[in-house]
């Protein structure tokens, strides 16, 4: 399955970590986040796949040169950024008119890849996509979703200081051929896809949660944590 991995992001929130590195490539217990990603997706057999750039780029493309996975990547530089949704319409060919994944590459996600897909083939048949869910400690830094009894998507709470609960929104999504039309034909002027894109879909998203590892490296302490995590320093040895 063809495979967009959002990289571009600046990592603000993260310096000064990353004021001389990439948030993509800061390194979790030594290995690099985007390193990560392409191994565990591309053990799932997923890919290839679609890498945006832009902030500190030449790292990216040197790490991509370099390394194991460069037959198996497309990269994309954008001198401005698009925005989420906005480098996805623009490169919604890349697909191929099939279902696809799109990835905030930000997290560090043990999630059995396989059942998730499974879960979209399975998905209610008016739901258009797929949303990798995970149970958050912090549910007021995240987007928190409620569902019905099908596990579609019937509520939104982004970032509200007293959500209904702490399912999280994951930010990896499979997105079906359908929903890519549309977007490429009725909203090619959005830039981002959770604000302006996942409300005009409820009770159009089924769910997968994932039970395994999931953290958001968004910030200083969530770095830490991930570099504290015994089942990190385990998946990467393996």
């Amino acid at each position: 399955m063809h495979t967009i991995l959002l990289s571009a992001g600046l990592g603000q929130r993260l310096r000064p970590i990353t004021e001389k590195t990439p948030k993509c490539l800061v390194p979790v217990n030594g290995t690099p986040l985007l390193d990560i990603w392409l191994r565990r997706l591309t053990e799932a057999n997923l890919g290839p796949f679609l890498i945006n750039t832009h902030y500190l780029s030449e790292q990216v493309e040197d790490f991509i040169e370099q390394g194991s996975f460069k037959s198996q990547v497309t990269l994309v530089h954008e001198p401005q950024l698009l925005g989420t949704a906005g480098t996805l319409i623009k490169n919604i060919d890349f697909f191929q008119d099939d279902d696809g994944m799109l990835i905030h590459a930000d997290n560090c996600c043990f999630a059995n890849f396989h059942e998730f897909v499974n879960a979209h083939k399975n998905r209610p048949e008016n739901c258009v996509m797929t949303m990798m869910t995970f149970r958050s400690n912090t549910p007021s830094t995240c987007g928190i979703v409620e569902l019905d009894e099908r596990g579609v998507v019937t509520g939104f709470y982004e970032k509200t200081e007293s959500p209904p609960g702490n399912l999280a929104n994951g930010a990896i999504y499979i997105l079906s051929r359908d929903l890519m039309k549309n977007l490429h034909r009725d909203f090619s002027n959005l830039t981002d896809f959770s604000t302006e894109i996942l409300p005009m879909l409820l009770e159009k998203i089924y769910t997968y949660e994932t039970k395994e590892l999931f953290i958001d490296i968004g910030t200083v302490e969530s770095y830490e944590k991930a570099n504290q995590s015994s089942e990190i320093q385990i998946s990467n040895k393996n």
